[in-house]
């Protein structure tokens, strides 16, 4: 007999696993595409000697009289990653609905144990650089790439309980969640307030929408194309504006269970009849059931979808390629001990997995929360050293700490790049050692339940 919990059995655990594998195997092409950059910035031949250049050329877009030039990094950053957080809206969107957040049992452990890796972190940073000028860059160490963390726990295979892996996706959305209030609170600089009352009155209109029962999803990205250019002039960063998005496209299917299920049974005997009266060809069963999929999906599912693997797989590497192209030279390495990128390093290295773990120990001590199923501390341990894997997130919040410091901006990168480094090794390790190991046996009775 199949065992319930498979993976791919279950239609249950089903979209969990495959969101599993899209960002497993997104953190893999992250990595190739950071070292892939960080070759091509620090050779002299050929096009590494005017890679580094071509992220300052411009761009531009005009329409008439409108027009909207940037550098090619500034349309990555501010542009392309506007999509990336609306992903992660939509992500964070399903969890609270009807995700791991969804209900306080749920969300208790990966909430408080994310509060306890982003306070910590910041707070160790902030020790580092008191008083410095640098002390802006707190936010930087806050954060978790869950692809890369999710990437390293692929690479451990079916060892890993499904439960970890749920608990460090649920983790990584709290985190995110987080990282998007720090940047909109304190990382937002010279508020022009018309454009923002602009933004304000599109985002509340979105909303308008969605009450309304406006499930038309080329509306919300139309209007929500306005909202990011009106949140770009306003001062607000416009990446902001995809999370703003994200919370106003419906999320709920128009029908009950019981209606969903009538629907699907009268549609399938529609398909069935046709296959025995008429020659269909399979390209009309495709198209029926696609049209089955729009009536019983909800807009932000379906847009979700859509999105996830372009993201994932193009715009997330696209960025990396652009801010890990970093010359990496003999001043910048005896820049390491410095108070920026020690307190980064202190802050993802060892603030990140001390938070985690001592706020999910007090909260499992307490009583607020237990453990997952089948989950023992040292490999909840393990997966907190991943969560150091700042990466993208931290990146980010890099180039909007240190805007008008570019040679901040590239100590704290090597930082980002080191302390990421030795927290997805040590992750890696404890994981390895603490996991059980799968005998011939378990992995036949597992091939032969996959055949049954």
């Amino acid at each position: 007999m199949t065992n319930l919990l498979s993976t791919s059995n279950n239609p249950l655990i089903r979209p969990f696993a495959e969101f599993f594998r899209t960002e497993s195997a997104s953190g893999l092409i992250l990595l190739g595409s950071s070292v892939t950059a960080l070759l091509l910035a620090n050779i002299d031949v050929g096009i590494g000697r005017y890679f580094p250049a071509i992220w300052d050329s411009t761009l531009s877009l005009s329409v008439n009289d409108f027009r909207l030039e940037k550098t090619v990094a500034h349309w990555i950053n501010d542009g392309l990653m506007a999509l990336f957080f609306l992903v992660v809206g939509l992500e964070i969107k399903r969890e609270v609905l009807e995700g791991e957040l969804s209900s306080i049992q749920q969300a208790a452990l990966p909430l408080v144990s994310a509060v306890g890796g982003m306070v910590v972190p910041a707070l160790l940073f902030l020790l580092t650089n008191w008083q410095t000028p640098t002390h802006s860059g707190w936010g930087i160490p806050m954060a978790t790439d869950i692809a890369f963390a999710l990437a390293i726990l692929y690479l451990l295979g079916d060892r890993v309980p499904l439960s970890l892996k749920i608990f460090l996706t649920a983790l990584a959305i709290a985190d995110d969640l987080g990282a998007v209030m720090v940047i909109a609170l304190f990382y937002t600089h010279d508020i022009h307030l018309d454009y923002l009352a602009w933004a304000g009155g599109i985002w509340v209109l979105l909303l308008i929408l969605n009450h309304l029962g406006v499930r038309i999803l080329t509306i919300y990205l139309l209007f929500g194309l306005v909202l990011w250019y009106v949140t770009l002039k306003s001062g607000v960063h416009a990446t902001i504006a995809g999370v703003l998005l994200a919370i106003t496209i419906p999320f709920r299917i128009r029908y009950t269970q019981q209606e969903l299920m009538r629907f699907l049974h009268h549609r399938m005997t529609v398909i069935r009849e046709a296959i025995q009266v008429n020659d269909v060809q399979p390209r009309d069963i495709t198209e029926e059931l696609e049209d089955i999929n729009e009536h019983i999906s909800s807009p932000a599912q379906r847009l979700e979808a859509q999105l996830h693997g372009p993201v994932s797989f193009v715009i997330i590497p696209l960025f990396a390629f652009c801010n890990t192209s970093l010359l990496i030279d003999v001043g910048l390495i005896n820049q390491l001990l410095s108070p920026l990128p020690l307190g980064i390093m202190i802050g993802l290295f060892i603030g990140k997995p001390l938070g985690i773990s001592l706020l999910a120990w007090l909260a499992v001590r307490l009583g607020f929360a237990s453990l997952p199923a089948g989950v023992r501390w040292l490999q909840l341990i393990g997966v907190a050293c991943l969560a150091g894997i700042g990466f993208t997130m931290s990146i980010f919040v890099t180039l909007l700490a240190f805007a008008e410091q570019p040679a901040s901006q590239g100590i704290a990168k090597l930082a980002i790049l080191i302390a990421s480094l030795l927290s997805g090794v040590l992750g890696y390790v404890l994981l390895a050692k603490t996991l059980p190991q799968k005998n011939s046996r378990d992995r036949l009775t597992e091939a032969l339940e996959e055949q049954t």
